[in-house]
């Protein structure tokens, strides 16, 4: 597996709409793209630093991933996302070095990227991201 870098970081929040004035009026960061996912049940918006993103995440269901992530601990990170050349690849190569798996294979994500995660039990607690084109 190369990652090449960090991809992006996502950030778990109540309101995109809330949220994003601190990344824009603040930091002073460009919010260029909104995206509902559907399958995730979550809306995200990206804001570009460098060669990395800030993925805000908003929930669109109390029963989806970030709904529930944000009832039991509240808004704030998420998740890291490394950019590799192949997410399946990259799943198949970690499962035999023995680590948990959220996802098998990859799916369709934000930005047409392929992704999958590693289960925060297997990455000292840290929710991992692996994305390609």
């Amino acid at each position: 597996m190369n990652i090449s870098h960090i991809e992006h970081i996502g950030i778990a929040v109540k309101s995109i709409e809330e949220s994003r004035k601190y990344y824009e009026e603040v930091l002073g960061l460009t919010c260029y793209a909104v995206e509902e996912v559907k399958d995730q049940k979550v809306k995200t918006a990206f804001f570009q630093v460098g060669d990395t993103k800030i993925e805000l995440l908003e929930s669109t269901s109390p029963d989806g991933p970030i709904g529930k992530f944000i009832e039991k601990k509240g808004e704030g990170m998420h998740h890291i996302a490394f950019a590799v050349p192949n997410t399946t690849k990259a799943l198949e190569d970690i499962s035999e070095k023995g680590v948990q798996l959220v996802d098998k294979v990859s799916r369709a994500g934000a930005e047409g990227l392929n992704i999958g995660f590693l289960h925060p039990r297997s990455t000292h607690g840290v929710l991992t991201e692996l994305c390609s084109k």
